[in-house]
């Protein structure tokens, strides 16, 4: 298994690798590359971490031996958000640096299984899917945006707010990854029951964490160590699909069926050739059925603008 990170040196780049290099299966290939100068030191510092995972370090100019033969990409890179920064804000740096790498997948690795951590994720997964279409290699089974900070987030919020065990607290998380396109269907957790009260409270939390995480770190960052936590669990979960692994059901953004919008986050099965199935978000309470009708032309306008960037 080779599994590339491109943005490997910042925060979320770091906490993710350093997961991978002690998670990924024996024999695999971790393939850091950044534009930063201190990836190779990244690379040389992971590498001493005694698991039977290669470690390189790949700088500005080597994007291509990064991605080469590469099964998994996962893209972290980018600007993170700061205090006072809107979605707009970030679109606007971060598109560009989509669009490079998605053009280096295409050229060095047009099959891996691509995961899109660079916000606003909403808009940069389209760029991707949009720059594989150009190319002629764009399977929509291979692209996600990864949601799963959000899941994540609802299964610790809860499991405070009930006293329960992280463990037994699983929780859906559908629509898009930020703000209100953020919709977690309280409804379907199973063996817990919400007051609409706590509904009303626990909903915009788990939509504004991340502002959250911004505010308490006063300036100095982003989420970048649940961010990469949520991100290895994901990437797992694509390496235990190519492994053949049965039933691997996880969360993702992508140009799925729900009829909702292009793209939309929503449970899939993945396996060899990443989703192997697109599975039903299932029955929405009136309150959560409102709140996905509420979001869509957010987030249909954040799928616009990806496609409009490309186009």
């Amino acid at each position: 298994m080779k599994v590339t990170v491109c943005g490997a040196a910042g925060g979320i780049g770091q906490a993710l690798s350093l997961l991978l290099k002690t998670q990924l299966p024996a024999g695999s290939e971790l393939s850091l590359y950044d534009v930063a100068p201190v990836v190779p030191g990244v690379a040389v510092d992971l590498s001493h971490i005694p698991t039977d995972v290669k470690v390189a370090g790949f700088g500005a100019d080597d994007l291509a031996a990064a991605l080469s033969g590469a099964d998994i990409v996962i893209i972290p890179a980018g600007m993170p958000r700061k205090p006072g920064m809107d979605r707009a804000d970030l679109f606007a740096v971060n598109a560009g640096i989509i669009k490079t790498l998605a053009e280096g997948i295409v050229a060095n690795c047009p099959k891996a299984l691509v995961g899109v951590i660079t916000n606003p994720v909403n808009g940069t997964v389209p760029i991707v899917a949009e720059v594989f279409k150009k190319a002629g290699t764009y399977e929509a089974n291979r692209v996600f945006g990864v949601t799963t900070l959000d899941v994540i987030r609802s299964e610790t919020f809860i499991a405070e707010l009930k006293g329960l065990s992280t463990s037994d607290v699983k929780v859906p998380v559908i629509g898009g990854h930020s703000g209100t396109t953020i919709l977690p269907l309280l409804s379907q957790v199973e063996g817990v029951e919400f007051s609409q009260e706590e509904i009303d409270a626990l909903t915009p939390r788990i939509q504004n964490a991340g502002t959250e995480v911004v505010m308490a770190k006063a300036g100095g960052g982003s989420a970048t160590l649940s961010m990469g936590a949520a991100a290895a669990r994901f990437c797992m979960s694509l390496v235990k699909g190519l492994q053949g692994e049965a039933d691997v059901v996880d969360y993702a953004y992508v140009q799925g069926n729900t009829g909702d919008a292009e793209y939309f986050a929503q449970p899939v099965r993945l396996g060899k050739n990443g989703v192997e199935e697109y599975l039903s978000y299932g029955t929405l309470s009136a309150y959560e059925e409102n709140a996905k009708n509420e979001m869509l032309a957010t987030l249909n306008a954040d799928i616009k603008e990806g496609v409009d960037f490309i186009a």
